[in-house]
């Protein structure tokens, strides 16, 4: 009973700050409009269209349109903020999770300031308990370390010898390879025995991935040391020679490093969808390279993590982070590692992702499979941080949601004003500043892909087809939100790897299907002035990535001290 009362009153709170968002919204949404409806007129039917020429920018001088542009971008974020937070409401009450058990920063405040207040908001206040330490002393440092890694399989006959072959190939060599033979009904107990590895079949295991490698790490994490790493790694991924070697030194030289996150790139193949994927996987490279210790995801295709910080993480569950008391991962979670990466950050581990750690994985082979791998990662990062709710280990999670949302919004406004546009224009005029803005975008496309090769440029170069790939993706999001919201089942992606054909793209051609008065009324007016300002944003976005970080970042500081101690070592 106490328990239901906790998620209620935690669900009521989500509720409030949702309908409190959407009154702001529909208030702002209102004050924009009326405030752009007093703007003056316009009085050509020129196209306003970036790269075209834009009339209704013209605009941008009048107070009113300045205003009323504003309020409509504030009712955005609003309403983008409330759907997070509803979606965030369906999934607690989905889980029936006790909010006794959500940790983080926002509860270490308020356990400061009393449980009185504690449980006026709904927390009963946290049981004090001790933690495996997450911080070595100095004189650990330099000292070796030793690695078990863990594959957990499931019917991997076909690609498991590559992973084992990549792991037998190392400059150095894991101390122990343990195969998990999770319900296999194919040769993949075979395979791994036939390269000389160890062998767990689970038991009674019905929880997939994580539940596979709960089993194993119950048993392997109690008789581990301060000097003890796991690593998980995918069975049907592959990692460079000198992987674990650039992650065993880092460990060894920085005490207060948890974990080494391997950056994944796309295996070869599957036409222009599989290029399309593995030019998304370079410029994630590029973004974690530049951000070094700010890792977004803990990548289970390949990642090293001390076992204290694993041991840390399973002594938490229940009362300071979300999940089954004693058990490393989430079996709940439909991202494993997306949730162990939450997990690890709320028990304060610092993580990394150097560029020498890399790991190749499969890509997938058709739009299908393309799809139910995007839902299951969508959702799953949508579930996770409504569980973990608001903390400083889960900000940059919502943040990067809202900007996914802010994209769909940014992108599909733009695909309406090109469609309106075209059946409605009698004639189009070209604008250098929208053309020099347009090759900003295609400079940024070419650059962050460059190192992929001349593959990645080619498909880089006509930007069309990377923008409706993104259309794609973020249809798969718009549909993982409603999923989440309705609760709908979400199933596991475990994927046959046939090669199969290509999509094909419709161009439309210019029509006069609509008067051209269209575009002369307000409401076109304000679309052209919403879609430019998104325009100037991710132009902006995209000179920041073109441009290197500044060294005096504590980032960059730290990225130069380790090239150069990876240096020394060589």
């Amino acid at each position: 009973m106490q328990d239901g009362r906790k998620t209620w009153v935690r669900e009521g709170r989500l509720g409030a700050i949702t309908v409190s968002l959407l009154l702001i919204a529909v208030v702002l949404v209102v004050l924009g409009l009326v405030t752009i409806s007093g703007a003056p007129g316009r009085s050509s039917d020129h196209v306003a269209l970036a790269p075209l020429d834009a009339d209704a920018l013209r605009l941008v001088g009048s107070l009113e349109i300045v205003l009323g542009g504003a309020a409509l971008w504030l009712a955005l974020m609003a309403g983008l903020a409330a759907l997070q937070t509803a979606v965030s409401m369906r999934v607690l009450a989905a889980r029936s999770v006790d909010t006794s058990r959500l940790g983080g920063p926002l509860r270490d405040g308020l356990d400061a300031i009393g449980p009185p207040l504690a449980r006026l908001v709904g927390l009963e206040p946290r049981p004090s308990r001790d933690l495996p330490s997450l911080v070595h002393p100095d004189g650990y440092a330099g000292h070796r370390v030793h690695v078990t890694v863990l594959v957990p399989a499931h019917d991997e006959e076909a690609v498991l010898a590559a992973t084992l072959i990549s792991l037998q190939t190392q400059t150095r060599p894991p101390e122990r390879v343990v195969v998990i033979a999770d319900n296999c009904t194919d040769g993949t107990v075979e395979v791994a025995r036939a390269h000389g590895v160890e062998v767990v079949r689970t038991v009674g295991n019905t929880d997939k991935k994580a539940g596979a490698l709960n089993q194993v790490l119950a048993v392997l994490l109690p008789d581990c040391d301060d000097h003890d790493l796991v690593m998980v790694l995918d069975a049907d991924s592959t990692i460079e020679d000198t992987f674990l070697d650039t992650a065993l030194r880092l460990l060894q030289d920085e005490p207060d490093l948890m974990g080494v996150s391997g950056l994944f790139f796309g295996e070869e193949g599957s036409g222009l969808l599989g290029q399309l994927q593995r030019n998304e996987y370079a410029r994630y490279q590029r973004l974690v390279a530049r951000k070094l210790d700010r890792v977004f995801v803990l990548t289970g295709t390949a990642a090293v993590i001390r076992s204290q910080a694993l041991a840390a993480v399973a002594a938490a569950r229940g009362d300071l982070i979300p999940g089954t008391p004693g058990r490393v991962y989430d079996t709940r979670a439909l991202t494993e590692d997306n949730e162990l990466t939450l997990a690890l950050k709320s028990v304060g581990a610092r993580l990394t992702s150097p560029v020498q750690c890399r790991v190749t994985t499969e890509v997938m082979p058709t739009w299908r499979a393309l799809w139910r791998q995007r839902s299951r990662w969508h959702r799953g990062a949508v579930e996770n941080i409504a569980t973990y709710g608001p903390t400083r280990a889960t900000a940059l999670y919502w943040g990067q949601q809202l900007g996914l949302a802010y994209g769909v919004v940014a992108l599909w406004s733009y695909f309406v004003l090109v469609a309106v546009s075209l059946v409605s224009a009698d004639q189009v005029t070209w604008s250098w500043f929208w053309v020099g803005v347009g090759l900003v975008f295609l400079v940024e496309r070419l650059a962050t892909v460059w190192p992929a090769g001349w593959r990645a440029r080619l498909v880089a170069a006509p930007v069309v087809l990377e923008l409706l790939y993104a259309a794609f993706i973020q249809i798969v999001f718009l549909i993982s939100l409603l999923a989440a919201l309705t609760r709908r089942e979400a199933g596991w992606n475990h994927v046959a790897r046939p090669v199969q054909g290509l999509a094909v793209v419709h161009l439309a051609t210019l029509g006069i299907l609509l008067p051209s008065s269209v575009l002369r009324t307000d409401w076109y007016a304000g679309l052209s002035v919403f879609v430019a300002v998104n325009t100037l944003v991710f132009a902006a976005l995209s000179l920041l990535h073109l441009m290197p970080s500044p060294r005096w970042l504590p980032s960059q500081r730290r990225l130069t001290r380790r090239r150069a101690l990876l240096a020394e070592q060589e």
